[in-house]
């Protein structure tokens, strides 16, 4: 046991990586199963499309195949999946009820109506308006990927037809699995935009309750970090030290990093997020390459609890800009319009309260945090999703220039996920913004809808509202249900639950690798067992897709 033990420690051990050209093309195989998904629903009736098996083999099954038997060539699974998508987006979309833009009145000054809100009375007696914000389908599709591709790839990585290029790198290069750690960092800070969204006075809220509050939600996680050094340890678990160190793991990152979020709440007040994660990139690169904690990390031997886990120490102020710039990306594309929280932000400096209401969704199901439901005024929220598209593409822009200049000059030696280092951190950052971006424009495309645009006058060519009265009436499907949510059922489902769904992969992870030889079966039965494994946590996540199994 002990040999399979060290053999299977040099089989995840000493990876150089692939290209970032090449983890681009596998991860399109994402985009491209969603956009075959969208066009079937968009195409045939909704009956047809909308069970497990086929969720799972158009969503799942390709995730599985790009990161496998088709990860040397992604570009054909590419066409695969493309040409029927192409074909069948040549025909007519069926009829979705959605009310067309040519039908949209334009808002005059009215009478109050019990529809609408009263912005005074709404920020009466509080700093700051309570509102709830409904979730963001493409958002929802970004973040389900994302977890199911991590989970694929933690149990596939022990097998051989996982390529090694797609493997965690030793110290630098690029891997579909250093790109995914980041991408979950990135992707909780999008969601921690939730609370400064419906209350931008939370950011001046005193600092120690706020403490509390967010250590009694990130417990759980710490817990399961502690318990999964323990259980590694316990079982004799194959372990690489390189990635963390001898006790630290992800899950120690992932419950921290709220934590540290809160201390910089007086300086958000004041400065845009987005440039206090790039000025705490570059301060940690300064300290790699000027304070010696590179050569700490390359060469200190592991003596203490400090230099036994510095890996997972020291990478911490990378991860933290990486969730500081995922949360400057959630104060874009959450809120009504992509200059929402900044106009915010501007209120605050001018101690003013916020004059504007996010409004809720129709219930608590649709809320992309836990905030207990609340009786408010019910009114149809919009999100002017192509203006925030259009910006979202200028920051992806910027990025991966900046990425370029960075890895063309040789910043800190290269892209590296050990240190998290400013490369690292423009690369998840570019990745991950321009894959929001992917999402978000198919979601404008196969689900248009009036509530998701910008609405402009024929005339004047100047912005409009649209007349409340339509935008109550919503977007309705052809049996006239809310047809709101355009994500597929199973991410929806994945995303509610989503940090029990990786708890889930984790613990089978666990038990595959216990119970079979994983390193020496063939591409054949690999695939079988991934497949199995693929299966039962999609249906685990669709049998409990109404439920919300942990509420922290």
């Amino acid at each position: 046991m002990e040999d399979y033990k060290t053999s299977k420690e040099a089989f995840v051990s000493g990876m150089t990586g692939s290209s970032i050209g090449h983890i681009n093309m596998v991860s399109l195989v994402a985009l491209a199963s969603i956009a075959l998904h969208s066009t079937l629903r968009t195409r045939l009736p909704p009956n047809r499309t909308i069970n497990l098996p086929v969720e799972f083999l158009l969503l799942v099954v390709p995730l599985l195949l790009s990161v496998t038997l088709f990860a040397n060539s992604p570009a054909l699974l590419l066409i695969v999946i493309m040409i029927p998508t192409g074909v069948l987006f040549l025909l007519p979309p069926r009829e979705s009820g959605t009310p067309l833009p040519s039908n949209l009145g334009h808002s005059r000054p009215t009478s109050p109506t019990p529809d609408r809100v009263n912005d005074n009375n709404a920020n009466e007696g509080s700093p700051g308006a309570v509102a709830t914000v409904p979730p963001l389908p493409a958002l929802t599709t970004y973040r389900s990927h994302m977890l199911l591709l991590t989970c694929l790839c933690i149990l596939a990585v022990d097998f051989p037809v996982f390529p090694r290029s797609l493997a965690k790198c030793e110290t630098f290069g690029v891997s579909i699995m250093d790109l995914g750690v980041g991408s979950f960092v990135f992707s909780q800070g999008v969601v921690s935009a939730i609370p400064l969204i419906k209350d931008p006075q939370y950011l001046k809220a005193p600092m120690l309750p706020k403490l509390l509050s967010t250590a009694r939600k990130c417990l759980p996680v710490l817990i399961l970090g502690v318990l999964r050094t323990l259980s590694v340890k316990g079982t004799n678990y194959p372990e690489h030290q390189t990635e963390y160190g001898v006790h630290w793991n992800f899950f120690l990152t992932l419950g921290l990093i709220p934590l540290l979020q809160v201390f910089v709440h007086p300086l958000v007040v004041y400065l845009p997020i987005s440039l206090l994660g790039i000025l705490l990139a570059i301060s940690h690169q300064i300290a790699l390459a000027s304070g010696g904690l590179m050569d700490y990390v390359m060469h200190a031997p592991r003596h203490g609890v400090i230099s036994a886990n510095k890996e997972g120490l020291i990478s911490m102020t990378g991860y933290f800009s990486i969730h500081l710039i995922g949360l400057s990306t959630g104060t874009i594309v959450l809120p009504p319009s992509p200059g929402f929280f900044r106009r915010l932000q501007h209120e605050l400096q001018n101690n003013q309260g916020p004059a504007s209401v996010v409004n809720e969704p129709n219930s608590e199901s649709e809320s992309d945090d836990d905030t207990p439901s609340r009786r408010r005024p019910r009114i149809r929220f919009r999100r002017e999703n192509d203006k925030t598209a259009t910006e979202l593409c200028s920051y992806a822009v910027v990025w991966w220039v900046v990425l370029g200049i960075a890895l063309a000059v040789n910043v800190g030696g290269g892209v590296s996920r050990r240190v998290v280092n400013l490369p690292y951190v423009v690369w998840v950052s570019a990745f991950n913004t321009t894959f929001i971006l992917g999402y978000l424009l198919l979601d404008l495309v196969f689900f248009p809808s009036p509530l998701s645009k910008s609405i402009y006058s024929p005339t004047s060519k100047l912005k409009v509202q649209p007349d409340p009265a339509v935008l109550s009436s919503g977007r309705r499907n052809t049996r006239g249900q809310d047809d709101t949510t355009t994500s597929a059922v199973l991410l929806d489902a994945i995303n509610r639950n989503g940090l029990v769904f990786f708890l889930l992969g984790n613990i089978l992870t666990g038990f595959v690798n216990l119970a079979l030889p994983t390193m020496y079966m063939s591409d054949w039965w690999a695939m079988v067992v991934l497949g199995t494994y693929g299966f039962v946590i999609s249906a685990a996540a669709w049998f409990t897709k109404d439920k919300k199994l942990w509420r922290i």
